[in-house]
């Protein structure tokens, strides 16, 4: 006999009354009435759970003259709780992820005091650092080839709609992305182009939550790769802009690490 799907085994459990039948159950094969009596429920509607258990693969029912008595089987529930274990054991190889929202909402919340008027975040500034075992040559034409910077300028959980960095000064800026939450667009002008090691650019925020970054990338040259260096000051803040620069830091960890992942991957973009 196959093994029950666990959402159907999961939905037969999820009532405290057919747990109960189960607990008893687990112990030896009771008739309905038995269980009934030890449950408190009326026989039709113990009847009821134990034909949903049925259903789930959970219980087996013996006809023995006018008794009817059922029985536990153990292997869908050793199925059910191995897939309990898999979802613990994949929940525990992701708790970096789940600390990365603890801390961004540690920060909104932090924000929320100081953002009492606008402006209120002006002159902030960040700064960013990778070591990227590719070529400068590589990493510079991620950054200014369209194609290959959609690849990689948001988060993975996120669409990029448009982007553009024109790498030349008075070039134009645009970074446009979607997720299931909404849409962000910015636009400005890139500051300072030398291919392939500098590049500054200014990215103007649209909408309610508006502020402006001061972008500047250095890339160096290294034994083995390219150091990067992002440098990231902001102004123009408004007091709707706390989310947003509250995650200011945590998104551009999780950026750059996935242009990181796209270098790697990718072997800097060469065939």
């Amino acid at each position: 006999m196959s093994t029950p799907p666990p959402d159907g085994i999961a939905a037969a459990l999820g009532d405290a009354a057919r747990w109960h039948i189960v607990e008893l159950l687990a112990e030896r094969p009771r008739s309905v009435g038995e269980l009934a009596e030890l449950t408190g429920l009326r026989q039709p509607q113990a009847t009821k759970h134990l034909q949903t258990l049925a259903r789930a693969g959970l219980v087996t029912v013996f006809p023995l003259g006018q008794r009817r008595v059922y029985a536990l089987e153990a292997e869908p529930l050793r199925a059910f709780a191995g897939r309990l274990a898999d979802l613990a054991k994949a929940t525990e190889a992701h708790e970096g992820e789940r600390d990365v929202v603890a801390r961004y909402r540690a920060a909104i919340e932090e924000d929320i005091v100081a953002a009492d008027r606008d402006q209120w975040a002006d002159g902030r500034e960040f700064a960013f650092e990778r070591l990227l075992a590719v070529p400068r040559d590589d990493v510079w034409r991620h950054w200014t080839d369209p194609e290959l910077l959609a690849s990689w300028w948001v988060p993975p959980s996120m669409t990029v709609t448009a982007c553009v960095l024109e790498p030349r000064p008075g070039g134009r800026a645009v970074l446009a992305y979607r997720d299931a939450d909404g849409e962000y667009h910015a636009e400005g002008w890139v500051r300072l182009a030398t291919e392939p090691g500098r590049l500054a650019f200014d990215l103007a925020v649209t909408g309610e939550a508006s502020f402006t970054g001061h972008y500047d990338l250095e890339l160096v040259s290294v034994p083995g790769g390219t150091r990067l260096r992002l440098g990231l000051r902001i102004t123009a803040t408004t007091v709707g802009a706390v989310s947003a620069i509250a995650g200011i830091e945590t998104g551009w960890d999780q950026v750059l690490d996935h242009l990181t992942d796209v270098l790697l991957e990718g072997k800097g973009g060469r065939p």
